[in-house]
C-alpha cells in the first residue's frame, strides 16, 4: 500500500525523470557535472520557480493566470526606474511588489466579482501590464547603476549557493507549508476539487480565489525583482512566454488543469527538469527550435501520464 501511495504522488514522475536525465548527462557530458554549470542551472531556474509556485496555487484552485510574465516585466521596469532616481533599494523593491500585489488583486476581483473567466481576465491583465511597462520605459531598457547593492539579489551567493535560488527555495518552502499544514491550503484544494461542494461546506470560495490570484501576483513580483537584479536592467519586453513556462512546470509537476491536484514540490521538480533539459541541449549544441519541440513533447507526456494514473 505504501508503494502504491508513493507512485501516486504527483512529484514522483518528474523526480524519476530528473534523476534519470541528470545521471545520463553526468555520465556522457563531463561539462554538465561541474559546479559552475550547477550554479548556472540554479540561476536559470529561480525565476521560473517563483512564477510557477504562484501559478500552482491558482491552478489547484481551478484557475489560470496568463499575466505573470507581463507583471514580471512591469515590476522590473518600475524597480529599475526608481533605482535610477536614487531610491533606496528597499523602497524600490517595496513599490515593485506593491504593484504586483495590485495586479494580482485586480485579477482576483475580475474573476470573483466581475464573473470573468480567469483565462480572459488574466489575458487582459497581460496586455495592460505589458503596455504599462512599455509606456513607463518609453519602450527602452532601463539600466541600473553598476554600484547598486540591489544587483546582489540577482548575482550574489550565500555559502556558494546563488541568492536567486535561495530566494526561490524560501518562497517555495513557505508555499508548500501553506498548502500542507494550514486551513487556507485545505480550502484551496477544496475550491479546486469541487467549487459548489466547497461553498456548501462553508468555504469562502470567492475570498480564496481572490487570495490565490493575489499570491500569484506577489510571486511574479518577486520574480521580477530577481530577474531585474540578475540582468541589471529593467526590460519592458522581458518575461515573454514565462507564463507558459510556469504553467508547464506546474503541469509537469503533476498539477491538474481541472483543479484540485498539485504540489509545490512537484512544480519545483518540473521547473528543474525543464532547466536541465535546456542546459543539456545547450551543452550538446542542440538548436533552440528543437529544444522547444522536446519541451512541448514533455508537457503533453506529463498530461498523458496524469490521465493514465487517474484511470
Amino acid at each position: 500500500m505504501r508503494w502504491r501511495q508513493f507512485w501516486q504522488a504527483e512529484w514522483v514522475a518528474p523526480l524519476l525523470a530528473l534523476l534519470l536525465l541528470s545521471g545520463t548527462l553526468a555520465i556522457y557530458v563531463p561539462a554538465f557535472r561541474t559546479v559552475e554549470n550547477f550554479r548556472n542551472i540554479g540561476f536559470q531556474t529561480a525565476v521560473i520557480v517563483l512564477l510557477a509556485v504562484g501559478q500552482t496555487l491558482v491552478i489547484i484552485a481551478g484557475g489560470i493566470d496568463l499575466s505573470v510574465g507581463s507583471v514580471l516585466a512591469l515590476v522590473g521596469v518600475v524597480t529599475a526606474l526608481m533605482l535610477q532616481r536614487n531610491t533606496h533599494v528597499f523602497g524600490a523593491v517595496f513599490v515593485g511588489l506593491c504593484i504586483s500585489l495590485l495586479c494580482g488583486a485586480l485579477n482576483g476581483w475580475l474573476v470573483t466579482k466581475g464573473r470573468i473567466p480567469p483565462f480572459i481576465a488574466t489575458l487582459g491583465m497581460m496586455g495592460v501590464a505589458r503596455g504599462l511597462a512599455l509606456v513607463l520605459s518609453k519602450a527602452q531598457n532601463i539600466f541600473i547603476p553598476e554600484d547598486s547593492p540591489f544587483l546582489e539579489l540577482g548575482t550574489g551567493h550565500l555559502l556558494g549557493i546563488p541568492l536567486p535560488f535561495l530566494i526561490a527555495a524560501t518562497v517555495a518552502g513557505l508555499t508548500e507549508w501553506l498548502l500542507a499544514f494550514t486551513r487556507l491550503g485545505r480550502y484551496i484544494y477544496a475550491v479546486g476539487g469541487n467549487r459548489e461542494a466547497a461553498r456548501l461546506s462553508g468555504v469562502p470560495v470567492h475570498r480564496i480565489l481572490w487570495l490565490v490570484f493575489v499570491l500569484c501576483g506577489l510571486t511574479a513580483g518577486v520574480g521580477g525583482v530577481v530577474e531585474t537584479a540578475r540582468l541589471s536592467i529593467g526590460q519592458p519586453t522581458g518575461g515573454q512566454l514565462y507564463e507558459l513556462h510556469a504553467i508547464a512546470a506546474a503541469v509537469i509537476g503533476g498539477a491538474s488543469l481541472a483543479g484540485g491536484r498539485g504540489s509545490v514540490l512537484g512544480t519545483v521538480l518540473g521547473a528543474l527538469l525543464m532547466a536541465v533539459i535546456r542546459n543539456g541541449c545547450d551543452l550538446l549544441n542542440i538548436p533552440y527550435e528543437w529544444q522547444q519541440v522536446i519541451l512541448g513533447i514533455l508537457v503533453v507526456g506529463a498530461v498523458l501520464l496524469d490521465q493514465w494514473r487517474r484511470r
